[in-house]
Formats: structure tokens, sequence, C-alpha cells
């Protein structure tokens, strides 16, 4: 129920602010009273167009706010749940119109558009008058007052989650037969990408590996000289023989001279280790550097093949594993595909007849309904002296008017006289 009004700066009024209780409230005055001001400046809250004319004379902008208290239950709050806008018990409209025409809406402080407004407005309030519409005549509304009289709120809410199920099989169908599709176009393309990358074999890090292999390659005999050059300079003449038997001299006089020569024979004797290993090193050295035509031949056509495939995928070297994996996935599904295509066209079948099992167990409740209805109105019809009136609830169904409120269009009917 509409719980207080307030208005600021509204055509004649100032400053207003109503607060009403429950019951039947009534404000009555004389023409030119603010009676139809109250209206017009409740209808602005409620999301009519906006109008600057509504606005005092003399301010910028008028404000009106309308608050409402609501049961839990009501149907304004999935409105509200779904713009993310939070509420409980508790909802509050306020407009704000400037004299330049602008205007700006909120619920419950959160900024909305006047269309969100509007909806929300229309599930609150109903405003009868000699020239405003109606909901009661709006074709839109009577499956809702259908429902409502016939208690098939909870049937209502079953279908609306059914359809739902339903249109999320049905998407993922369309979805998953759309990649099918593709996927056949380009399943030449996929075989024969992946058996190309199958028979590369990338591997992470090649790139650098085999780039810093072929470096040495290129450069094997340059490196070999160097090496021939230490070598000829270790070899040559006997140094290392003469270094050994000068070395056993020493060794045998060292006794005798007073410890004046042990450094000279710890530097010989280290020198002697070090030389032989300059001989083992570089003979390790020399085999590393061997040129093989061959080796270097097979090196730079993988280095290459490498690079080719990066540029034919559109991606660097190291990330040639990474796309033979994402290919040979595609592939894969593409097989398992028609497989899993059967399993979603029945699991779409079988939600599709779950849902119009319910939308037609709801139709026979909503006929049973309409009839009721029928014959309320009917039976108060004759006191009003209208006892040749007629009223019918009409229902059409079927499968082309499916939506999440079942497979009905309901609609009033009422000719008030006879062949009218």
């Amino acid at each position: 129920m509409l719980s207080a009004l307030s208005i600021r700066d509204i055509v004649l009024i100032d400053k207003l602010d109503i607060e009403l209780s429950k019951g039947l409230a009534v404000l009555t005055g004389e023409t030119g009273a603010g009676k139809s001001i109250l209206l017009d400046a409740l209808g602005l809250a409620l999301g009519a167009r906006g109008d600057a004319a509504l606005v005092r004379p003399g301010v910028e902008r008028g404000m009106v706010t309308a608050a409402f208290e609501l049961a839990q239950d009501h149907p304004v709050f999935t409105h509200l749940q779904e713009a993310g806008i939070e509420a409980d018990g508790e909802v509050i409209l306020r407009r704000i119109q400037s004299s330049d025409g602008r205007s700006r809406a909120s619920i419950n402080d959160q900024p909305v558009s006047v269309s969100l407004l509007r909806t929300v407005g229309a599930e609150l309030t109903e405003i009868h008058g000699q020239h405003d519409d109606r909901a009661m005549i709006d074709p839109k509304r009577h499956r809702a007052l259908v429902d409502a009289f016939g208690g098939l709120s909870a049937q209502t809410a079953n279908v609306a989650k059914a359809w739902n199920s339903y249109q999320q099989a049905e998407r993922a169908l369309i979805e998953h037969e759309e990649r099918l599709e593709r996927a056949e176009v380009e399943r030449d393309y996929l075989e024969h990408a992946v058996a190309e990358l199958q028979q590369l074999s990338p591997e992470s890090g090649a790139e650098e590996a085999l780039a810093e292999r072929r470096q040495l390659m290129m450069n094997a005999e340059k490196f070999a000289d160097c090496l021939n050059d230490v070598e000829t300079a270790v070899e040559s003449g006997n140094l290392e023989a003469q270094l050994n038997a000068a070395l056993r001299k020493l060794e045998r006089r060292q006794a005798d001279a007073s410890g004046k020569l042990n450094d000279i024979i710890a530097a010989l004797d280290r020198f002697l280790v070090e030389l032989g290993e300059v001989k083992s090193g570089l003979r390790e050295a020399q085999s590393a550097f061997v040129f093989d035509a061959s080796d270097q031949e097979r090196v730079d056509n993988r280095l290459f093949a490498l690079k080719d495939a990066a540029r034919k995928f559109r991606c660097r070297v190291d990330e040639l594993p990474a796309v033979a994996e994402r290919l040979e996935g595609e592939l894969a599904a593409l097989e398992q595909g028609s497989g899993h295509l059967t399993e979603l066209r029945e699991k779409r079948d079988a939600l599709r007849n779950e849902y119009f099992a319910k939308a037609e167990s709801l139709s026979a409740g909503r006929r049973k309904a309409g009839k009721n209805i029928e014959d309320a109105i009917m039976g108060e019809l004759a006191p009003l002296k209208l006892e040749n009136a007629t009223f019918h609830t009409k229902i059409e169904s079927g499968d082309s008017l499916a939506s999440e409120h079942g497979i009905d269009r309901v609609e009033f009917t009422i000719a008030a006289n006879p062949g009218s």
C-alpha cells in the first residue's frame, strides 16, 4: 500500500507530506483545491512522462517521493532483484523534474531508468479516472488476473522454471550444432595441421637450444684452429718430461735446503697437475668441435621447420606445443561431437515435453478459473440491471504461444447489451 507521499515544488505546492494508514483514505476539496495536482505528482513518481510545466514557477526543480509498504511476496521485488536493487518490505520511488525538461528517477535511492520506474509503478498502483487507461481492460494483465483468481501462482512459477530450463537446453543444442558445423568445414585443415605438428613434435625451448647449437657448428673450424694452436704450444719440445725430471731433482735435495725449495716444488707440482688437466680438456674440446656437415644440415632443417610452422600458425616457436594441444583437442571434440549432439538433443526434447506437460496442466487450470470468473461476474451483473449482458474469458492455446507464461493468450470480453 501507499504509505507516504512527499511533494516539493510541484505546480502550486511548495511543500506537502502526507502519511497514509491502512484502510480507505479519501481526499476531498473544492475545484482548484489541488486534488488533481496530487494525482499528477503521484503519476510523476510512478513513471509518467515528465513535463517542465509541473515545476513550480521560480524554482529550478521539483521532486516527488512515494513510499510503499509491501508484502514479501509482492511481484515488484522480482523486478527490483533483476535490476540489482536491494529492497526489504519498503519501496521508495523518487522522481526529480527539472525546469529545463530533464528528469531523474531512483528506487530506494539507486538511480534507475524511467522505463523501470514505470514498470514498477504499474505493479504498485492503479489509477482510475474519466480519461485514464485502466489496467483491468488491458489484455496483457488478464492472464495474471486469471492465475491469481484460480490460485495458480505455484503452477505458473513451475511453468516459468520449466520454460527457462527448456530454453537453456535449446540454446546449448543450437550452439553445439553451430560449433560442429564450423568444425566440419575445418576438419581437413585440423587433420592436416595436427598431422604436421605431430610429425614435427615441437618442444618448449627447442628454438633457443637449436640456435645455440647451430652457432657453435658455424664457428667450429675457428674454435678447432684455436685449440690446435694450444695443442702445438703444449706439446712442443718435451716440456712436461723436462719439468718432471727437474721436479724429481729438487725433491731429492729438498731435505738439505732448509725449506728454501718448498715453494718452487709446490708450484711445479701444481703446474704439472694443471698441465695434465689442460691436455685432458683440450682433447675433450677438440672432439666437441669436430665439424660434421650432415649434422649441421639436420639442425638447420629442424630450426627452419619450426620457424616456418610458427609463421604458419601465427605464434612463437615456443608456443607450438600449446597450439598442437589445442588443435588436437578441437579434432577430438569433432570426433566426439556427434555423440554429444545426440545427448543434447535428447535432453532438449525431454525438457520440452516436461514444459508442455506443465503448460497444458496450467492451461486446464486457467480454463476452469476462467469459467468461475465468468459465473462470478455474471452473478454480479443482474443486480446492476445488466441481466442481458455477457462476460466471457477468452483463452487461446497453442504451441506457437509458448513462453515462460505458458501456452495461453487470455482476454476478457464483454457485451453490455444484446446484439452489441
